[in-house]
């Protein structure tokens, strides 16, 4: 029976990481690609689709998933507006409380998710997974046109969020990731 379950959270400083997400998404590759080839196919449709987390039009505008977004700068309700309002369904939600900043999103297919700490000053969380097999080739899949292959969405972390103790888990029944990142006891301290 399938259920909740932890997802290692790997911690890559930023020296030390390898050089991926270097080729950025534009918007008429894009269109490009989800009109012909791979990118028509429906696992790809299903992972781009309007109100994932990893659409490029998640915001409204497009922006490209590989750029580290400061996701808890913004209000659910806010930011989703345009989205929750039309046909859309969005399968993304995140909160701040007084310990925690919390998101939530539908993973399409329920794929596997890798999360990882990382960059400069370790702010950022990448989450990244496969919808289609990688290049034969052997090379490095985040490194090209990674949307051939995957999915990803870099979300800074706030000031106050302690990177050392970031846990997800990964819901295989429903196909949803869950990420709570705790604040640092500094930030619990000014805020009490």
């Amino acid at each position: 029976m399938p259920g909740r379950r932890a997802i290692e959270v790997r911690q890559q400083p930023g020296g030390d990481a390898a050089p991926k997400w270097r080729m950025s998404l534009l918007e008429n590759t894009f269109s490009a690609f989800l009109q012909q080839g791979a990118g028509a196919d429906s696992g790809a449709r299903a992972v781009f689709a309007e109100g994932s987390l990893f659409s490029p039009y998640l915001f409204g505008n497009f922006f490209d998933p590989a750029d580290a977004f400061p996701l808890w700068d913004f209000e659910p309700e806010v930011l989703l507006s345009t989205l929750r309002r039309g046909a859309a369904r969005t399968t993304v939600d995140w909160a701040e409380t007084d310990s925690e900043y919390y998101l939530r999103a539908d993973i399409p297919g329920g794929r596997k998710c890798e999360v990882e700490v990382s960059g400069d000053a370790m702010k950022v969380i990448d989450i990244s997974g496969l919808w289609r097999a990688p290049p034969a080739d052997g090379r490095d899949w985040r490194a090209g046109r990674w949307w051939e292959h995957g999915f990803v969405r870099r979300v800074e972390l706030p000031e106050d969020a302690d990177w050392r103790k970031v846990e997800a888990y990964f819901d295989d029944g429903e196909g949803s990731l869950e990420i709570k990142v705790p604040k640092s006891g500094d930030g619990h301290q000014a805020t009490a």
